[in-house]
């Protein structure tokens, strides 16, 4: 009866949850989460910096955020997102949709709400060759424990630690620098000349949010395709800040601006502060590894991690990337040996390379991710993600970079596996 540490309560770590709870095989299943509540990243709080306890605030959450996916490709396979009228919901609804996900599969009484996980180190022993203990303190009592557990899944989400780019005279700059990690709501900004770096989903949205309260918003970015969206007036675009002097930023094109906030819109990075170096996992230029698929620790193959790829159907590819794994527990199919997961990993790095991705580019998917899915799904002889999901993926790209300020507007409904339709504007479009 194998025992199993979950660490996170995130999206991640529920699903996890979900189908480990469902395999009669598993005596033991704890899910370790560091908030009082479920959800990670889809919990608002207007604090920032650190919590009661002196921890780092999680959540990125701003106050008006809304999915920048349609809802019905952010379900989960056997568990959609509920019908409602429009596709692209405030992040309350993604929120209350987790818990009622949570309730249904009985996960919820099974959290450890309010624990820190502080030491996870693997040792010999078992029916597998190794075991894990898991050492985790509760904040509210303050004791800390050390139990031992057969498999460790690592779910706590890659949206909490800002990346800061190494820009000449950042440490100098005489005005405010702040990441969009704490950013929560616009006044912060009110009469001030922002710079924001960066045009990822919350870079645009934010940058749009804030130039209703200032008088001037650059955008600064390197977006190979070009913003064929229509930006207010006191919103100017340009290319990537070469350097700071007092509150002076200088761009490639040649040109400076005078700024009183610098802005970083510039995404996060993975970290597992949590693993002992014994786990034999490494972090560096955002590329985490080894690990097999994206998901197995090859050196400790009784570890996995759900949810490091990006650009995909996240909620589903939790769900598929946790069906493989839970599938190779219980002996549906044996994984590759550590050798041959190595092997695996290193061509699949060097193919990557040859097509152009950087090493920080190690586990995007985009036009990747349905194979990916199909290489999981065929592995564990289970099904696969329908083509649907990324297909509307694919278009809700498209239209967000065509027209940042009104593509929320369109409502999408999946007809099957393959098609689905799009009202936007007033007309319907069958796509497929």
């Amino acid at each position: 009866m194998a025992r199993v540490c979950v660490i996170g309560a995130g999206a991640a770590g529920l699903c996890a949850a979900r189908h480990l709870l469902a395999e009669p095989s598993l005596g033991r299943v704890d899910i370790l989460e560091q908030t009082a509540q479920l959800g990670g990243t889809w919990v608002y709080t207007e604090t920032t910096g650190y919590d009661d306890f002196g921890l780092p605030i999680h959540t990125s959450l701003y106050k008006s955020l809304r999915t920048n996916l349609p809802k019905e490709a952010m379900g989960f396979p056997d568990f959609p997102v509920p019908e409602s009228e429009k596709s692209y919901l405030p992040a309350k609804e993604m929120l209350a949709f987790l818990q009622l996900y949570a309730d249904k599969h009985g996960v919820t009484s099974h959290i450890k709400f309010n624990h820190h996980v502080q030491l996870v180190k693997p040792k010999a022993g078992g029916p597998r060759g190794e075991l894990w203990d898991v050492t985790y303190k509760s904040l509210v009592t303050g004791v800390s424990e050390t139990r031992e557990y057969d498999y460790v899944f690592v779910c706590n989400g890659h949206y909490n630690t800002p990346f800061i780019p190494n820009i000449p005279g950042l440490k100098d700059f005489q005005g405010d620098v702040m990441h969009s990690h704490d950013y929560r709501v616009p006044e912060t900004f009110a009469g001030k000349r922002v710079l924001v770096v960066g045009a990822g989903p919350s870079g645009l949205d934010i940058a749009l949010e804030i130039t209703t309260v200032t008088p001037k918003v650059i955008l600064s970015h390197h977006l190979k395709e070009q913003l064929k969206t229509a930006f207010p007036d006191n919103l100017v675009q340009k290319p990537d800040v070469i350097k700071l002097e007092g509150k002076t930023a200088y761009f490639q094109d040649g040109s400076e601006e005078e700024v009183d906030v610098f802005f970083l819109c510039t995404g996060y990075l993975y970290n597992f502060p949590f693993l002992h170096q014994s786990c034999g996992i490494v972090v560096e230029d955002n590329c985490v590894e080894p690990l097999y698929k994206h998901l197995v620790n090859i050196h400790h193959p009784t570890m996995c991690f759900i949810g490091v790829p990006y650009y995909v159907c996240a909620f589903s590819m939790f769900d598929l990337q946790v069906r493989y794994y839970v599938r190779s527990m219980s002996g549906a199919f044996s994984l590759p040996t550590p050798a041959q997961m190595q092997q695996h990993w290193e061509q699949e790095k060097e193919e990557r390379a040859a097509r152009g991705y950087t090493r920080r580019q190690t586990h995007m998917m985009g036009p990747d991710q349905e194979k990916y899915y199909a290489s999981l799904a065929a592995e564990a002889g289970t099904k696969t993600l329908p083509s649907v999901l990324t297909k509307i993926r694919e278009e809700s790209g498209i239209r967000y970079l065509n027209n940042i300020t009104s593509y929320r507007q369109d409502i999408y409904k999946i007809i099957d596996d393959d098609r689905y339709e799009i009202i936007s504007n007033g007309k319907r479009e069958v796509l497929c």
